[in-house]
């Protein structure tokens, strides 16, 4: 079935006059509310770190918005006005969500998944067991493992456009500290802890400073580290100057392996949250 959708959906994208066409306008639907019911998802896992984007899927969120019409949503004393509905029966999906919370239809959260009064967007999966804390947001198409934390102000970016870019991703068992951000199909790889205040990049210099010499990563952050921010010395025409980087100080013990032991392992090296 997903085959024949993705043909659809492709074939659309590349000709919006087909739109027209009942068949490919019920593809995009199909698609998103795959995405909605979790039996989709824009990317898929191979192994640690590892993962493959599929842009189809992606191209369809985009499609969804052409054939959506701008509709008044009333919950309550709150009135939105927007192309897509929020999501729906989260009772039955086992997913707290806490007012003033917003989850949008086509993302899809796992049974015992928390929304404090944060934001996910379409596209995004967050998995089981996995807190979206206050004002913490999950951008379009984000990837969010089980078993996370989102702390409060968390800024986790969507990567809606190009299709065929790579969205966020943050693995099973991650600690993302307070007013950190994570853009740009950054993956920060499983049980990684990433202090308060750290900012991710697709540029960002990630700096491993616990050999004798600097290993420099981009793009990624290996699985288990513990991150904060760093600033390091860079020549410019006008003179030198310290500009942002992150350091990976060290590595999560096996000791703090549950969520439960995560502040544990931050004060260990001294990791603010």
């Amino acid at each position: 079935m997903s085959a024949e959708l993705q043909g659809l959906v492709e074939a659309v994208y590349e000709n919006r006059e087909l739109l027209k066409e009942q068949k490919y306008k019920d593809a995009v639907l199909a698609t998103v509310a795959g995405l909605d019911a979790g039996t989709l998802r824009v990317a898929t896992q191979n192994g640690v770190g590892d993962w493959t984007t599929h842009a189809w899927i992606k191209q369809a969120v985009l499609l969804f918005f052409g054939v959506q019409n701008m509709e008044k949503i009333e919950v309550g004393p709150f009135e939105f006005f927007d192309k897509v509905p929020l999501k729906k029966n989260l009772d039955e999906q086992g997913v707290r969500v806490v007012p003033p919370g917003t989850v949008r239809y086509g993302s899809h959260l796992e049974p015992s998944c928390v929304v404090m009064p944060g934001y996910v967007n379409i596209g995004a999966y967050v998995g089981a067991g996995t807190m979206v804390d206050t004002w913490a947001t999950v951008g379009s198409c984000a990837q969010i493992g089980k078993n996370c934390h989102l702390s409060g102000g968390v800024g986790i970016g969507g990567v809606l456009e190009p299709p065929g870019a790579q969205p966020v991703i943050v693995e099973d068992g991650c600690f993302i500290g307070s007013r950190a951000i994570v853009v740009e199909g950054m993956i920060v790889e499983q049980e990684a802890v990433i202090g308060a205040g750290v900012t991710l990049t697709a540029s960002t210099a990630i700096l491993d400073v616990t050999g004798n010499e600097v290993k420099e990563y981009r793009g990624r952050v290996p699985a288990r580290s513990v991150v904060i921010p760093g600033m390091r010395n860079k020549t410019f025409p006008a003179g030198d100057f310290q500009v942002p980087c992150a350091l990976i100080i060290g590595e999560r013990k096996a000791s703090t392996d549950k969520k439960t032991s995560l502040n544990e392992a931050l004060r260990d090296f001294n990791v603010a949250v």
